[in-house]
């Protein structure tokens, strides 16, 4: 997989250390990705090790000021611009065939040493619906991994992993794809017979485990505001921005609160999400709009597809076709504010002036002092209130590279074409796990 990056940067899960990998070109042990086939020759780019980076970098982590285009495209040319994600074309080609398959698992230990850890499968999941986007579950063979005491290799007190899949190419070369940086949260296995199991999660629960301790009070630009939240619990993070940034009102959270919470709510004033993508890197977008979005990648059924199956269904259960974003400051004197954003699309099956009728959903925060930020934000709760109206379960050969949010193209054996966009996913480490795309909107395709 190509990646381009600006400037490497390292992360901490601590205030105290840095122990996030950069991306690419520092020194640092050279480990190969692990293959069902025997290992290539060459091995991958070495890793950085942690607190080391190929360039000089801010310790304060990287904050892109202007809003770059959302980040990632499956074309067979596999070019990259800016943070833009791309795979090269025999890559999805290989997808399809079911070629050999790479996987990497890399330990980034609390002593800064870095290695790569030999599994024997597991799983990423990434699920757009939760506060923690990426969670993992990876086993290992060798039981002297469980640790004994907190300064062992696998820590649950600060070590990360970067775990990565792709595909091995006759020639032994592999092209990989990030699956996410993940706190390791929990060891155990049998020690005995094993397996070992190690759990994580993506670098959002570190942030929302810093519950603040103060009343904190937030103020000036959402994309400054979040920013200093991510940053205050992870100094060295990087956050990117492809939002339109907006002055927010300020708002105060209590002792107790949880800063992931007031990341969200801050983000939403401007009609956006916030999430760590699958470098580690935190990322400011709006959600894609099913109608406008051009799709990544075709599920095609038949010979040289990577469709496998699929179930659909329709429910009206929790689906709003309306939201009414308010918002009143009183600190800054500001008047009360409103927006109604509602369906309307005539052709849509939850069209406002439609037989659906009236169904409106509601959304208050004080960051809200604009028409123009209630509007935002309602937007961007309409968008996810009213696509589980349609959804489907898509089973195909497994990529790696898709992201939530990502429209994708669907090829049925009896030739209908659909557009759906991906909600939720879980990628095997392993040959022969199952690879099921959970969609939260659909609508025909021409």
């Amino acid at each position: 997989m190509k990646r381009t990056s600006t400037s490497p940067s390292v992360r901490s899960l601590s205030r105290a250390s840095s122990i996030r990998p950069t991306k690419t070109g520092a020194s640092g042990p050279s480990l190969s990705p692990r293959s069902t086939c025997p290992p290539p020759s060459a091995s991958r780019a070495p890793l950085a090790a942690p607190g080391r980076t190929s360039s000089p970098v801010s310790r304060r982590g990287r904050t892109s000021s202007t809003p770059t285009p959302r980040g990632r495209t499956f074309s067979s040319t596999g070019g990259s611009e800016g943070d833009v994600y791309s795979v090269s074309s025999r890559f999805l080609a290989a997808i399809a065939e079911s070629g050999p398959l790479a996987t990497e698992v890399v330990l980034f230990r609390t002593d800064g040493r870095v290695e790569r850890l030999e599994h024997t499968g597991g799983s990423v999941t990434v699920d757009r619906g939760q506060a923690v986007r990426r969670t993992c579950s990876v086993t290992l063979a060798d039981t002297a991994l469980i640790p004994r005491t907190p300064t062992d290799r696998l820590s649950v007190y600060g070590a990360t992993l970067r775990i990565s899949r792709g595909v091995q190419y006759s020639d032994g070369s592999t092209e990989l794809v990030p699956l996410g940086v993940f706190r390791v949260d929990s060891v155990a296995g049998d020690v005995d017979e094993g397996p070992v199991t190690i759990s994580g999660k993506s670098l959002e629960a570190v942030v929302a485990d810093d519950k603040f301790t103060a009343p904190y009070r937030a103020s000036g630009t959402a994309v400054a505001a979040v920013t200093t939240l991510i940053q205050s619990s992870i100094p060295a993070a990087s956050v990117i921005n492809r939002a339109t940034d907006a002055a927010i009102g300020p708002r105060t959270w209590d002792i107790e609160g949880d800063r992931w919470a007031a990341v969200a709510e801050i983000a939403a004033a401007i009609g956006a999400e916030v999430y760590a993508d699958p470098d580690g890197d935190f990322v400011i977008a709006e959600f894609p709009d099913l109608l406008t979005t051009t799709p990544v990648w075709t599920i095609a059924a038949g010979e040289g597809g990577a469709y496998v199956s699929a179930s659909r269904g329709m429910t009206a259960d929790k689906v709003y076709n309306g939201v009414l974003a308010r918002g009143e400051n009183t600190e800054t004197n500001v008047a009360p504010v409103s927006s109604l954003v509602v369906d309307n699309d005539p052709t849509s099956p939850t069209y406002w002036s439609g037989p659906f009728g009236h169904r409106p959903a509601f959304y208050t925060s004080s960051t809200l002092t604009t028409t123009g930020a209630c509007t935002a934000a309602a937007t961007l709760k309409l968008r996810a209130a009213a696509a589980p109206n349609a959804s489907a379960d898509i089973s195909s050969l497994p990529n790696p590279a898709l992201e939530p949010g990502d429209v994708i193209r669907v090829l049925y054996p009896d030739g209908t074409k659909e557009l759906h966009q991906v909600q939720s996913f879980t990628v095997p480490l392993d040959v022969g796990g199952d690879f099921t795309i959970a969609t939260i909107s659909a609508k025909e395709d021409s």
